[in-house]
Order: structure tokens, then sequence, then C-alpha cells
């Protein structure tokens, strides 16, 4: 994930867009054998859809936000523990690999609670209660370990629920008044002590300084079910361990845990670790599973997505977060718009139809043959482009680009264009909005900015249906936008005219003034006017920057 560079078009992607970007991400793999990965910002219309299909390639996956995330940084990869383990297992653990903060998982790797350092100290210091070790649940393996022992008798797979601990220095006649039924009692070597205290029924004996345990105590101990633990530890040391081997469930936090995922963006995190005093936050994957723990300190070794754009080069159509990503290149045929970079980039931008076209040139320079799959995308591309050369934004090298991907691709330009048109505006099973949005993008001239659509299709009739449906959609997409105007084509690509629908205070003003309407038509229409990029914006700037 770390190293891949994403290559992606603006953000409501016509054919040139999701093409060019798949077919550069492809030719920049083969020429660095670097992780060059194709994205959409917005959904795919219905004719990239029909040209997916058609050469077999599945689309690019979405990524509407390009801000630094959780996924973007090196995680501490802690490793989750089980909640039954000693404290002086866990404290061990954490010094071992330096960390103050250990997530406890279950089974499945799910998080459970965390245990810090500070839990750990608070265990030994506040901790005077000599019943603790039972009413933690202690179990027996985590005594035999904590001190170093060896189980006389005894499976190791008991718990202590019942009883105190305590060292039984006194002689036998003073411990009668003392020891209660399953007691823990350290004890040393003498025979009489151990004797007495397995007849009290006490639960466990811990025989210190590695003293030997008699043949007839063993028997008498598992004959009352009496627990033998023999430990090189003198009695003060194994008093001082007995509390090390409680179980961290019962000091861990399990409440109100903070966790972020690894989808979570850095910007939204930082003000919440911020107000929070730990020191460390546990990290989920997406589906829930614990994944690693971050600090603050991680947050600054975050390395920004690296990006090239395609078919774009404003802000303003571009996927969201786009200042916290590098940008490394931009491959464009539009004008030049307001995008600032952090470094200096490579920017390719040719007077041509067609980003596809450039992309095509680049295959040649570098002399990387053409596979079928990405002709087809990159003709596909073309052809949508320059709506099958008609377009006056159409170049001849275009053109030529167009014919020779064809040749490759296996297909015939003019009835390929054709089905690819009918699939791009067969729109009967579309909302409004999803029309709307099939080709839409924003410019900004001075302090106003404006939004402009566009539908091409073959039939007049099929653009009177759309229209119906269009003018009363155009408000509530207005509404939704903060733009000053919103303006939508219907261009027809047989006869090569557009009609222009309009929105907001001053829309209808600018179309008439731009291209000299009578105030008094019902409708807009422009003979010889198909192209956006070409004919309308330029027009519409020129008309806002004179008034």
């Amino acid at each position: 994930m770390g190293n891949q560079i994403f290559v992606i078009g603006h953000v409501n992607p016509d054919t040139d867009s999701i093409c060019s970007a798949i077919a550069y991400a492809h030719l920049k793999q083969k020429l660095t054998g670097e992780d060059y990965v194709a994205k959409r910002a917005g959904h795919i219309n219905s004719e990239t859809k029909f040209v997916l299909e058609a050469f077999k390639v599945s689309a690019p996956s979405y990524l509407p936000d390009v801000r630094t995330q959780v996924k973007d940084i090196e995680v501490r990869r802690t490793k989750g523990v089980k909640n039954g383990i000693s404290l002086k297992e866990a404290w061990s653990y954490m010094r071992e690999s330096n960390v103050v903060t250990l997530p406890i998982v279950d089974g499945e790797d799910h998080l459970e609670g965390l245990i810090t350092v500070g839990d750990i100290t608070k265990s030994y210091m506040d901790v005077y209660d000599n019943r603790i070790l039972t009413k933690a649940a202690t179990p027996c393996r985590n005594l035999v370990e904590t001190l170093e022992g060896e189980l006389i008798v005894g499976t190791g797979e008991e718990t202590f629920h019942n009883g105190k601990v305590l060292i039984a220095a006194a002689n036998p006649d003073l411990m009668e008044n003392y020891i209660e039924k399953d007691d823990v009692v350290i004890l040393g070597n003498r025979y009489e002590s151990q004797l007495c205290a397995i007849e009290m029924n006490a639960g466990c004996i811990i025989v210190c300084d590695g003293a030997s345990v008699s043949k007839t105590i063993t028997k008498m101990a598992q004959n009352n079910n009496c627990i033998i633990i023999k430990t090189p530890y003198d009695t003060f040391t194994a008093a001082r361990l007995i509390n090390q081997s409680i179980p961290i469930r019962f000091f861990m936090t399990d409440k109100d845990i903070l966790y972020f995922t690894k989808e979570d963006y850095i910007e939204d995190i930082k003000g919440i670790m911020a107000q929070k005093r730990h020191r460390d936050f546990p990290i989920l994957d997406k589906d829930g599973h614990y994944y690693g723990m971050i600090s603050r300190r991680n947050l600054l070794g975050a390395r920004r997505k690296k990006l090239i754009l395609v078919d774009h080069n404003e802000k303003s159509q571009a996927v969201d977060g786009l200042e916290d990503a590098e940008i490394l290149e931009i491959i464009d045929h539009h004008r030049l718009g307001s995008l600032e970079t952090i470094n200096p980039v490579f920017f390719r931008n040719q007077p041509l139809g067609c980003t596809a076209t450039i992309i095509y040139q680049m295959y040649q320079e570098h002399q990387i043959e053409i596979e079928p799959q990405i002709a087809g995308l990159l003709c596909s591309a073309i052809l949508s482009d320059t709506l099958v050369y008609r377009s006056p934004t159409c170049t001849e090298m275009d053109k030529q680009a167009a014919e020779n991907l064809a040749v490759i691709a296996g297909i015939k330009t003019e009835e390929y264009a054709t089905r690819m048109f009918a699939a791009g505006s067969d729109l009967t099973n579309k909302s409004p909005e999803e029309i709307f949005y099939q080709d839409f993008k924003k410019f900004t001239a001075g302090d106003i900015t404006f939004g402009v659509g566009q539908i091409s299709s073959m039939s007049r009739e099929e653009l009177d249906k759309i229209k119906e449906s269009l003018v009363p959609y155009m408000q509530k997409a207005y509404h939704e936008h903060g733009v000053e105007m919103l303006f939508f084509m219907l261009t027809s690509i047989m006869d090569g005219s557009t009609e222009f629908l309009y929105q907001g205070a001053g829309a209808k003003e600018l179309l008439i003034n731009t291209f000299h309407f009578n105030k008094n038509d019902k409708a807009f229409h422009l003979e010889n006017v198909v192209s956006r990029k070409k004919q309308v914006i330029p027009a519409l700037m020129l008309a806002l920057q004179e008034n």
C-alpha cells in the first residue's frame, strides 16, 4: 500500500478520464516496474461502462478523498496479548518491545482492552489486599511461572477463587488460628508447618528456598486437593512476586476504549489525540480486528499519497483532499487551471482533442507495444472526446491515433462509436441526477464559480426527453452546489448542434451576451457547437472577464 502511486482523473469522470488513467498506469508500470494503480474520483457513466465491458477491463476502484490516512503511516505493530497472562509477563514484554501500552485481544484478534505501564505500577503500589490473588481469579500456572517454580502436586489448570495469601512464620500451634480453607500459604522446609497447612485445608502451599518436599507430604496434599509449588526464592521474595502473577484482565481498561481505524484521516484524529492523555491508541482494520498501535509521534512520519492527474488540472475538478497529496505528474489537454503544487512536477499539456492521444504518443516515444485491450480503451476515449472527429477540438493527430489504435483493437471506428454513444445516451432508466452528473465540471473566473454539464446523443428525440426531466432538476442542483450559475449542454452528435439549459442569477444574460441570442427566444440553440472545452468555456470566461 505504502508505495502505490495513484493515477486519477477528474470528479465526474468521462471515458477519457477513466481510460487514460488505466492506460497511463499500465505504461508507467511497464517503464518503472513500480506500483502504479488507476483510480476513479467519481461514478462511472454508462458510456464508459460499455467501453470497459467491450474490452473486458475492470473499472478502477473509487478514491473519493486523497488526504493522508492512518494506513499511510508506519504503525507500530505491537503484538496483541491474551487477557490471562500475568502482570510479570506483560511487564517483560513491554520492556523487550520498548512500549508503554499493550493491546489485549481475544482468540479472533478483536480488541478486549488495554494495559499500560501505569496500570501495572499502580497494581504494585496500591494493592494491600491479601485476597487479591483469588479476587482476580488467578490461574495456578501464572503462579508457577512467576515464582519460576515447579509444580509438585496439581495440574496447573486450577484457578484460585477463594482464600487469602499468608506467610506461615509462626509455629504450628499458632498457625491453626489463622489458616483457613483454600488459603495460599508461603512456608519454608519445616515438615510440621507443611503438615499443619494441609490439615487446615489450605488450597495451595508454596515451599521456598528450593527445599525438597517429602513423599508423605506429597501424598497428603494429593488426598486433600492441596496444590504444592516449590520455588527457588526465599519467603520474602516469593511474597513480593505473588501479586505479579495476577492476570492482566483484572487491571486492564476495557470500557470506552478510544481506537481508530486504518481508514481514518490523520487530519480528523490529530485533534482527538491531542485532547487525550494516552500515549498510544489502538488501530483496527476494516473488519474490526486489532492491527497495531499509533502515537502522536507516528503522525509526524505520515506519507502523503502520491498522485498523477490525467485529463484535468483544475482544483475544482480534482478529487477531495488534493492539498494533502503529493502530485508527481499532470497529463492533460485542457486550458491551464488553478492548481498549485508543492514540488515541481512533470506536466505535459498539449492542445489535442483527448488525453488518450497524448498517452498514445507516450507509448510510441518509449517504444512500448500497445496491447489490444489498452488500444481499445485509448481509441474509445478519443472517439468519445472528439465525437468521432466532429468536435472542433479534434486534430489530425487525434484522428491518426484513433485509427491506428482501432486496428490494434480490432474495431471499426464509426460502427463501434455508434454503439458506444448509444450505450452512453441510453438514459431510459436514469434519474435526472444521474444524467446531470454524467459529465459535469466546475470552472472559476475571477470570483465567479459556475458549473457546466453536457450530454451528447445520436438522437434528437432522446435529447427532448432528457430536457423534460432536466429542467426541473436544474433548480435542485443549483442549490446544492453553491455556484453562481449552472448551465447544461444538450448536444446532438448527428447535426453538431447544442441547446443550452441554464439556472441562476445572471445565467440567461450571460448566454445572451456571450452567444448573441435573442432575449425573446424560448430556447437557446447553437449550430456547429459541440465542444464544451473549446467553444463554450473560453467564450463564457471571456464574457465574465469583460463584465
